[in-house]
């Protein structure tokens, strides 16, 4: 018979800021061109989880088009694969997220 003691991981949220899921087809490019599509599948005031059809390299910084709002310049913060989770440079403000996300949401 084998024993062991183990402590229950406590789950702590590194978020800064609540995502919300959405689905958004968007534009990676840089300064206005345009050159790859992918789809927004969450976003927060600071940052998206993308679904890319090429693969991202994280530390790579990338202007994003997104609809309702426009350019926004991102950093990936983690690939794998054909998803990958970006970082603003600037983070939303309460506004644009709404605008973003279609919904009435006050952070507090």
């Amino acid at each position: 018979m084998i024993a062991a003691e183990f402590e229950p991981v406590v789950q702590t949220d590194r978020r800064r800021s609540p995502r919300a899921p959405i689905s958004l087809d968007a534009k990676l490019g840089r300064g206005g061109l345009d050159r790859a599509l992918c789809k927004v599948t969450n976003v927060s005031l600071h940052g998206a989880k993308l679904h890319t059809y090429s693969p991202m390299k994280k530390g790579a910084r990338i202007w994003l088009t997104l609809p309702r709002i426009g350019q926004v310049i991102a950093t990936i913060v983690w690939a794998d694969d054909f998803e990958a989770g970006c970082q603003f440079q600037e983070p939303l403000d309460d506004t644009t997220f709404a605008a973003l996300t279609g919904a009435n949401v006050e952070f507090v």
